[in-house]
């Protein structure tokens, strides 16, 4: 007979959530998925912590619309 943990451990729990993350195309990779819930294990609100890496995704994407302006500028 198969042995059964009672519990699963932290590597188990982090492979569900980065596969979790992976099918809803979070686009979260694993360094930056660890950190997150390591803010969220600190106490860090992890709704306002999503609206932090929106916020960080479109200033990303506002800065490269604007590199790629002056880019098309100069030519």
């Amino acid at each position: 007979m198969a042995a059964v943990r009672a519990k699963p451990d932290a590597e188990d729990t982090f492979e569900v959530v980065y596969e979790m993350s992976r099918v809803l195309n979070c686009g979260l990779d694993r360094q930056t998925l660890a950190i997150l819930m390591k803010l969220c294990d600190n106490g860090v609100n992890p709704e306002a912590l999503a609206e932090v890496v929106k916020e960080l995704r479109r200033e990303t994407a506002a800065l490269k619309q604007e590199e790629e302006r002056d880019y098309e500028a100069k030519q």
